[in-house]
């Protein structure tokens, strides 16, 4: 038999694009079948569960793919480095999540139109849903050995509860 030569015809941005996105419908469709069969409280516990189990193997993983030593990010400027590195790897262009630096030790976040947001808000379930996606953050920075205060506290969907996804990050090194 013939070996044919797998081809992917796919520039690298568009290929991880399409990863990410089967990946974030594969994340709906698993929320969705959860919410289904166990309700929104056990679906909650179960999704925050994964994403913390997803954190410690994802960001060694990732890190070790970009060179990033877990250890050596003790000042904020390596940190933000390190956070830069990491996301780009995990966002997609249609994740309307922006960041910054605004002053030291402070990262702020701004999300216009969360994915999350919609897919709850479609199933119903929104003014329950236990934010997994600022969640994952917060879980990244833990797995980083980071010591930090998220303000707002990260919990049910801040979009949905106040009309917008804003915060920020203080770090203390």
């Amino acid at each position: 038999m013939e070996m044919i030569p797998e081809t992917i015809p796919l520039e690298k941005m568009e290929l991880k694009e399409l990863l990410i996105k089967n990946w974030m419908t594969h994340d709906g469709m698993w929320f969705y079948h959860c919410l289904q069969e166990f309700g929104i409280e056990k679906t909650n516990a179960l999704n925050l569960a994964s994403i913390k189990s997803l954190s410690a193997i994802e960001v060694p993983r990732i890190s070790k793919a970009l060179g990033i030593e877990k250890d050596v990010i003790n000042t904020f400027e390596k940190f933000k480095e390190a956070f830069s590195s990491l996301f780009s790897v995990v966002k997609g262009d249609f994740m309307d999540f922006r960041y910054g630096f605004p002053s030291d030790n402070c990262l702020q976040w701004e999300m216009q139109r969360c994915f999350a947001y919609e897919g709850m808000k479609r199933m119903g379930v929104i003014d329950q849903y236990k934010c997994g996606v600022i969640y994952r953050i917060q879980c990244w920075l833990a797995v980083l050995g980071l010591n930090c205060r998220f303000d707002p506290p990260v919990g049910l969907c801040l979009l949905h509860r106040t009309g917008k996804c804003s915060g920020e990050i203080r770090f203390f090194f």
